[in-house]
């Protein structure tokens, strides 16, 4: 067999991973926003939906890691490709704990249905960082797929406006529950998918790190952000 023809297969492997890790990517984006749905409008439905998805996103998981495994194994690839390469192994456990998460604000979400105190509740913060975290998980996504280290430093640093929302939302929960012992229960519910949601911030900010560790091959978990910023800058 040619090197030419070598290195055609390589590349056409590359791209079927990347194909499917994006395809994983786009099943959990759809996991989140029904999800969201789902607790704006109680829709068992949809709960159902995202709970059923939990199977597919598993086995994609380990599918995908077997065959970024293969391809390490069979190509001996470049430090560059094998950054990519771990970064999709990386990455897609990420991806499978953000579905996670969502299915957690689904199951969450059928217990709060039968509360009728607790469906009366004002929860605007977790509606807003619901919204905020489905953004930068899609924005992570494209930053990911074109290797975008600018957008990455970016949605890292929007990370901390989810995180404010959910510290927002508890910080009042005390006066909810003593003006109405009744919704205590759906309160910690609501407490339960606004962690939920702020954990799905966090594997977006996890996937715009990698792709940081792609483009520029350095690794900025647990830096400061000024000099992620200038990481991500450096040429």
């Amino acid at each position: 067999m040619s090197d030419k023809h070598i290195s055609r297969q390589f590349d056409a492997d590359l791209e079927h991973l990347s194909s499917r890790f994006f395809e994983m990517g786009g099943l959990v984006e759809s996991q989140l926003a029904n999800a969201m749905e789902a607790l704006n409008r109680f829709d068992m439905g949809l709960v159902e939906k995202v709970v059923d998805e939990e199977r597919r996103l598993n086995a994609m998981e380990v599918e995908i890691d077997a065959e970024c495994s293969n391809i390490i194994a069979r190509r001996q690839p470049i430090a560059s490709v094998l950054r990519r390469l771990l970064a999709f192994s990386k990455g897609i456990s990420n991806l499978e704990r953000a579905g996670d998460e969502a299915r957690k604000i689904a199951k969450r979400t059928r217990r709060i249905a039968n509360d009728t105190a607790g469906r009366s509740m004002n929860i605007a913060e977790i509606r807003s960082s619901g919204h905020m975290a489905g953004t930068i998980f899609h924005n992570a996504l494209a930053a990911f797929a074109r290797l975008d280290s600018v957008e990455a430093a970016r949605i890292i640093s929007e990370d901390e406006a989810i995180d404010e929302q959910y510290r927002a939302f508890v910080r009042k929960l005390p006066t909810f529950m003593g003006e109405n012992p009744r919704i205590i229960t759906s309160a910690l519910d609501y407490v339960s998918i606004a962690s939920a949601i702020e954990r799905i911030g966090d594997h977006a900010k996890n996937l715009a790190e990698l792709v940081i560790y792609v483009a520029k091959g350095k690794d900025v978990r647990h830096i400061s952000r000024d000099r992620l910023e200038h990481e991500a800058l450096d040429g």
